[in-house]
């Protein structure tokens, strides 16, 4: 029996937005030569939630269940000092490179000056970077994700970008009509964040629900949970 070529083990820095979605799905179809093993997410320690996007682990842990993928949280603080995320996340490579990864892919999408952060933080770790949404037409992926099938929320905004009204509101073909012309409709400059919660990545949809929306930090939170069983 004659074995195919190895295929890269790969970590998915994982968001719980659409972009990570996507990205999972883009490798899965696409990009045979590598295979996606785990998730890779930070996590408010103090709030229990997912860094930035304010998601529930609960609902980050159906999502990984529904990708049939384990998650690996990285705990820190909010605010989180930049030295004390670099060392999270070096820990979390040097795990990663123990355990056989090779590549770790990122969703970024055309900011220049992060990309260039991760190279430089990941150069001679063992773990190589990948960007395989880097460059998309934003407008044109955002339309494809919806008309894929990827169904997400918006989990955070930020005011001054985006209005109030935003928050909580489906990722649809109808947002991406209202959004101000100035938006990117992948929000890659943080206008606002999401929680994809169906599409061709999961094997079945996460039943979520729209809870409280409050003001924070300058941000503006909408609070999603898991549906209760009836």
């Amino acid at each position: 029996m004659i074995s195919g070529p190895a295929r890269h083990k790969t970590l998915i820095s994982w968001s719980s937005g659409k972009d990570s979605a996507w990205l999972v799905h883009t490798i899965r179809t696409t990009m045979p030569e590598y295979d996606v093993c785990a998730l890779l997410t930070t996590i408010n320690r103090d709030a229990d939630r997912v860094a930035m996007h304010a998601v529930r682990t609960e609902v980050l842990e159906a999502q990984a269940e529904a990708l049939g993928l384990p998650v690996w949280k990285v705990p820190i603080p909010s605010p989180c000092p930049n030295d004390v995320y670099e060392r999270a996340m070096g820990a979390a490579v040097a795990r990663a490179v123990a355990e056989g990864f090779t590549h770790v892919a990122f969703g970024d999408l055309f900011l220049e000056d992060v990309r260039k952060y991760r190279e430089e933080k990941l150069a001679g770790s063992g773990l190589t970077p990948i960007f395989p949404l880097f460059g998309s037409d934003t407008a044109a992926l955002a339309q494809t994700m919806v008309a894929t099938g990827l169904r997400a929320r918006i989990t955070c905004l930020n005011p001054k970008h985006l209005d109030r009204s935003f928050a909580g509101r489906e990722f649809d073909a109808q947002l991406l009509f209202d959004l101000p012309p100035d938006i990117d409709h992948c929000a890659e400059r943080g206008e606002f964040h999401t929680c994809a919660y169906a599409g061709p990545m999961f094997a079945h949809p996460i039943p979520i629900e729209t809870g409280i929306v409050v003001e924070r930090d300058g941000f503006v939170f909408t609070d999603l949970t898991l549906k209760a069983h009836r």
